[in-house]
């Protein structure tokens, strides 16, 4: 396994990812959808700081130490309650615009997380417990994602024709 490899195009991804939310922040049209993306666009850059920190330590290049906080999610924003209550303090109705935007996060997040877990338990050492950590942080991202994806849209389905 080539960890360098793996570490570059998981930069690469996560760069993806903080351009999509840090995009999708500013068009969104929902408060609530602007400020889920706008916490993503922050996490995924702690990330890409949290990669580009490990894959200069396993290159020998003098960084400072990968701090234990790094990336480290306030996991009751990202809980499936979290969500839930967002929507409930808000109408699913005015987050129907958002809904392509939810559904990409979502997929962008679950393509990240599985990336990470299926190259996990083939790593050693220090890189698979970076490789765990990554899949946690972006089963998080999934979890919440899905859950705000899928009471909009069960809230939109249930909507009258035509307005």
């Amino acid at each position: 396994m080539d960890v360098h490899k793996i570490l570059s195009y998981a930069l690469d991804r996560e760069r993806e990812g903080f351009a999509f939310f840090s995009e999708h922040a500013k068009k969104a049209q929902h408060a609530a959808v602007v400020g889920v993306f706008q916490r993503l666009a922050e996490e995924e850059m702690s990330h890409i700081v949290y990669i580009e920190r490990l894959m200069a330590k396993l290159a020998g290049t003098a960084v400072p130490e990968l701090d234990a906080t790094l990336g480290k999610h306030d996991s009751s924003f990202f809980s499936d309650r979290a969500a839930s209550e967002m929507i409930e303090q808000t109408t699913a109705e005015a987050m129907v615009p958002d809904l392509p935007a939810l559904r990409m996060a979502f997929l962008i997040e679950r393509d990240l997380a599985e990336f990470y877990a299926n190259l996990a338990p083939q790593a050693e050492g220090e890189a698979r417990t970076m490789l765990e950590r990554l899949a946690a942080w972006e089963s998080e991202h999934e979890r919440l994602f899905r859950t705000l994806h899928d009471r909009v849209f069960a809230e939109y389905s249930g909507m009258p024709w035509g307005g």
